[in-house]
């Protein structure tokens, strides 16, 4: 009889915190680890990664765009869009480290979905995290210049060349062309891939729509970190606040109009490339707007914990954001459009409200309608948020429906 333990292949891009997806991967991992099971990732060599006796198997670093001459550029989009390199050190892994069961999180340009036919060759089920849009819109988000955009839905990728999806460039957006094409002619998500994780029961009926097969299609919600669940309560401040990434497609610039109508103190945490036109947007407002740059850790929890609610103003298809699930487990409610997956994450009137996305009259009446509910309403929503979360998006119940899947999977 083999008692070994269980064993799982983490793949990611990055081997540290990066963005929303390695935080996912890599409390993902951490949860395995402690239900006992053995743990190794793969990933790409890089300055900031953690420690691991893995790290042997990486593959060396691309960062497109930024390394110098023409033929290392060119020698990079070749991996970006199929890496024999990522496929021959997975296949040495696989060897040694014989999992049960492979899961992906963002593969995308620097391990590149070439390795799954390599997994699906050696017999390991494999499953994939969709944390955006990417297996349908070769651009990811379905927006183009700020606007919804799903003109590729009929397979016609030329429509990425013709709006310039890729930071406005015909370069870019034509490597993402071809390696859309390549990747679709090869099938190799479709082909190899077991199953796609989708956070939020929104991007799951859009794939559907966009022709992937239902029964691929995993619906796991996103679990919030348990410090925030047993966090030690704040008293309610006098701001409402906004924590992510400062970039277009957030609606930060929306919010900050919707304040200065609606009279409230709005706190901005984070960083990115609308930072200096959104101060200047404050500016010329005059609203009530801090900005306090990148928060982490136990900071951002009592920087939500003391808000009068969390704003999540966003203009694109959001997933499934952990932070709306953060403050809930901070005990505020939130504000969010309606848009993407975020619908799915507020029950209206109960646990906060939601505003119609890129209207700033919309959304300032929400601002001023979650005002007027006063410190006991607004603590009783977030209550009722904590509870839900705690019974539905806690890292246990998670757990347990990942495990469910590798075991239908191993099953087959």
């Amino acid at each position: 009889m083999n008692d070994r333990p269980q064993r799982l292949l983490a793949i990611n891009n990055y081997f540290y915190r990066r963005g929303g997806a390695e935080a996912v991967f890599l409390d993902h991992m951490a949860l395995f680890s402690d239900a006992g099971w053995d743990v190794a990732p793969f990933a790409m060599e890089a300055e900031n990664n953690l420690s691991t006796p893995w790290s042997r198997y990486f593959v060396s670093e691309i960062e497109f765009g930024k390394q110098p001459g023409l033929m290392t550029k060119l020698g990079h989009a070749g991996k970006i869009i199929y890496s024999r390199e990522a496929q021959r050190n997975v296949r040495a892994l696989v060897e040694t480290f014989k999992p049960d069961v492979a899961h992906a999180h963002n593969i995308y340009h620097h391990l590149s979905p070439a390795i799954f036919s390599t997994l699906r060759a050696a017999g390991v089920p494999t499953v994939m995290t969709a944390h955006d849009l990417k297996i349908a819109c070769p651009s990811y988000k379905m927006l183009a210049h700020g606007k919804i955009c799903e003109k590729c839905r009929n397979g016609n990728l030329t429509q990425v060349i013709v709006n310039r999806c890729a930071k406005d460039s015909l370069a870019l957006s034509g490597l993402l062309m071809v390696e859309s094409a390549v990747h679709r002619a090869l099938g190799l998500y479709r082909n190899n891939l077991d199953r796609i994780v989708v956070p939020s029961r929104f991007y799951k009926n859009k794939f559907i729509e966009w022709g992937w097969p239902k029964d691929m299609l995993v619906h796991i919600p996103n679990f919030v970190d348990p410090a925030f669940l047993t966090a030690e309560r704040q008293e309610e401040g006098d701001y409402y606040l906004f924590a992510g990434r400062l970039a277009p497609e957030k609606g930060i610039a929306t919010l900050i109009d919707a304040a200065g109508r609606s009279g409230i103190k709005l706190i901005v945490a984070g960083s990115g490339p609308e930072e200096e036109s959104l101060r200047a947007a404050v500016e010329q407002s005059g609203a009530n707007v801090e900005f306090v740059g990148h928060v982490a850790g136990a900071p951002l929890r009592k920087l939500i914990g003391a808000a009068r609610a969390l704003v999540l103003p966003s203009e694109w298809y959001e997933n499934a954001p952990v932070s709306l699930l953060e403050a809930y487990g901070m005990g505020r409610p939130v504000i969010g459009t309606d848009i993407g997956g975020i619908p799915e994450l507020i029950l209206p009137g109960e646990t906060g409200l939601i505003a119609q996305p890129a209207n700033p009259e919309s959304l300032a009446a929400q601002l001023r309608a979650m005002e007027a509910r006063g410190a006991l309403a607004r603590a009783k929503m977030g209550a009722a948020g904590h509870d839900w979360v705690r019974h539905n998006f806690s890292a246990n119940a998670y757990r347990d429906r990942m495990t469910d899947l590798y075991s239908s999977l191993r099953a087959n």
